[in-house]
């Protein structure tokens, strides 16, 4: 679907179809057992009863730290995806269709690489995985705005669809590097307050601050720039984390 059709109600129906995703996440969810480390920390009523409170007191470091590390994920990721399209549409004149068609195809690659780069984690460590994809994610945004700029439909389409394999490089290994940095009765609540915190200050501003640096110095490099400003500030993030691969997770993490 595209043209008048999609602007008008098109656009909605991917979010009505979600309602399903929502069920079937819920039903998996509800039948998944607790893990070994909680089911013992509530046998010894170890439970914090306000434990976001407890995560900010006892371990900000660790919040602001996977706040951080998610910036060479979370801007990229929405440049990738969402900036391309004005960008596309706007300065390289490419049909919004064709766009579509490239981001759902590297969708669908990083439907294996993401689970790929996560079982390299398991074997390198994650840090050491997750240090690479930010310094490739770094470089890469320059790379992709310069396939961009050729102006040649297969040469932009490669470059979309290979945009998210650095993105993945971080993504695969993220959610056990950031769990695995908080203490086992808190981990739930510090995880999620250092996640979402960088969807607040990376991921939704991404287009915006990529829309106004294009703008102001007329230049796509200008927002590989800002790419890669994210990439050095989670590289010395991930350098400051400690890394718990293959490491015991079980006790009170000091």
């Amino acid at each position: 679907m595209s043209g008048e059709q999609f602007l008008t109600w098109g656009w909605r129906l991917p979010f009505f179809l979600s309602l399903i995703l929502v069920g079937i996440g819920l039903y998996i969810r509800l039948g998944i057992l607790e893990t070994p480390v909680f089911t013992r920390l509530v046998a010894e009523k170890k439970i914090e009863r306000t434990p976001m409170l407890e995560v900010i007191k006892r371990q900000p470091k660790e919040i602001i730290l996977s706040a951080l590390a998610r910036m060479a994920e979370q801007a990229p990721f929405y440049i990738f995806t969402a900036f391309v399209f004005s960008y596309g549409t706007a300065t390289l004149e490419v049909s919004r269709d064709f766009l579509l068609v490239a981001v759902l195809c590297a969708s669908v690659v990083s439907f294996v690489s993401i689970p790929l780069f996560g079982h390299i984690s398991d074997r390198i460590g994650r840090r050491k995985m997750y240090m690479l994809g930010a310094a490739t994610v770094g470089v890469f945004g320059f790379i992709y705005f310069e396939m961009l700029n050729t102006r040649s439909l297969p040469v932009i389409f490669l470059a979309i669809v290979l945009s998210l394999i650095p993105h993945d490089m971080i993504y695969g290994p993220q959610a056990a590097l950031i769990a695995e940095s908080f203490t086992g009765r808190l981990r739930y609540s510090g995880a999620s307050l250092g996640y979402q915190l960088a969807s607040v200050i990376a991921g939704g501003p991404a287009p915006l601050i990529a829309t106004w640096l294009f703008i102001k110095y007329n230049s796509a490099y200008a927002v590989a720039a800002y790419i890669l400003v994210c990439a050095v500030l989670s590289l010395i993030a991930i350098a400051m984390m400690k890394d718990y691969t293959g490491k015991d997770i079980e006790g009170e993490y000091e």
